[in-house]
């Protein structure tokens, strides 16, 4: 049977500080991950993703194993493509979308060595017959596109995902606007929630819990199991078993993550596993209202974003009181606490405030199968190979 494997190219293989732990099928873009995106488009499987070598252990349920090569017939979906989520012709030779291949179905066996390092584009890749076709959808460009996407993206995304789903009355709750809310069985909205529906739909997913006093600004995505809590959250993708309470506005949570006090969170993108101490806070805007400049593998950037927070990867842990400025880059598995980080903090680094560390693999991990555990998530020792190479694959800022 046909099945999708997901292709890194160089490109997203930069994409930090998400790249280290992860493969970009697995980062959430609009309200699904990019994986779930290319499933739905396609409605196929996803059987493997190639991806750089830290990632060959790379464990996390739902998520595919990493293949070296690609057999014929096979269909290789980059993952910097976000698809719409609409059905396509899942009978096509080639999936186009300005003017570039965001996906193919072999006509030829990829070998490792064509794939390592990403370089090879799909639009140099021997298709199997068959029509080329356009398919909609987003690029992500660079690893803060999906912040500079995520409020189209969400407008897009919901009325689909809301089909099926009961529609909230406008006499349960506090509602302003004319955008629905819709919301899946198993889901609890607690008296006293304000809807306000202006600009967007909600759509509040099973198991997740929306407290009183909150108030929702759409359009917004709360994914299972999730607990938002008081004060204004906006215009955000809530990925699974997360905790927002205190001030949240445009921003990713991949799933897995808390912050569970005061401190207000904006354009941010937090991986899994992030946990942020009481009143940490965010920076979104410069003091100047220039555009943010951010750290990456190729040098410090101009983003051209006037509103940009941080971008928190895998296991990131901030302490209380740690303010964080504008455009900042906090490695995975990176602890920071005390005073104010620099803009970039490397993966794996203690910072206290007053000095630099590297935190110790072994000490890391213990505390990730605790963190995991809590969650009943177990961290395999398929998942703890991938993040000892990781550990040593940690780039410097």
């Amino acid at each position: 049977m046909t099945a999708i494997v997901l292709y890194d190219d160089d490109r997203a293989r930069k994409f930090e500080p998400f790249a280290l732990t992860r493969p970009a099928g697995e980062l959430r873009a609009g309200a699904l991950l990019i994986r779930e995106r290319w499933t739905r488009a396609l409605g196929l499987t996803a059987s493997g993703f190639v991806g750089a070598p830290h990632l060959a252990s790379f464990d996390e349920a739902g998520a595919p194993a990493a293949v070296d090569g690609v057999a014929r017939g096979a269909v290789v979906a980059n993952t910097r493509f976000a698809p719409a989520l609409l059905p396509a012709n899942a009978d096509a030779a080639r999936w186009l979308a300005d003017g570039k291949v965001a996906a193919v179905r072999l006509g030829e066996d990829l070998m490792p060595d064509r794939l390592r390092g990403g370089k090879l584009a799909l639009d140099d890749v021997r298709a199997a017959a068959g029509p080329d076709v356009e398919i909609p959808g987003w690029w992500l460009d660079e690893v803060w596109s999906p912040l500079i996407l995520l409020n189209a993206m969400l407008a897009d995304d919901l009325p689909r995902l809301a089909i099926g789903l009961r529609r909230m009355g406008r006499d349960e709750g506090i509602v302003l606007g004319d955008h629905g809310i819709f919301v899946e069985d198993g889901a609890i909205v607690e008296p006293q929630v304000c809807f306000d529906m202006k600009l967007g739909p909600v759509v509040i997913c099973s198991g997740a819990t929306i407290q009183a006093f909150t108030r929702l600004v759409g359009p917004c995505y709360v994914g299972e199991g999730s607990v938002v809590s008081t004060d204004r959250v906006s215009g955000s993708a809530i990925g699974p078993y997360s905790r927002i309470h205190g001030e949240c506005s445009a921003t990713i949570l991949l799933g897995y993550s808390n912050k569970g006090h005061n401190g207000f969170l904006g354009h941010s993108y937090l991986g899994r596993w992030v946990n942020l101490g009481a009143e940490t806070v965010t920076s979104n805007l410069k003091n100047t209202y220039h555009s943010v400049s951010m750290w990456t593998p190729d040098g410090m950037r101009d983003t051209n974003m006037q509103f940009l927070g941080t971008l928190f990867g895998d296991h990131v842990k901030t302490g209380i009181n740690v303010p964080i400025t504008t455009g900042t880059v906090l490695g995975a598995g990176a602890n920071v606490m005390g005073a104010m980080p620099a803009k970039v903090v490397p993966p794996f680094a203690w910072c206290d405030g007053k000095s630099v560390k590297t935190y110790e693999l072994d000490r890391f991990l213990e505390v990730a199968d605790r963190v995991m555990a809590r969650r009943s998530v177990v961290l395999s020792e398929r998942g703890r190979a991938q993040l000892a190479a990781a550990h040593a694959a940690r780039w410097k800022a």
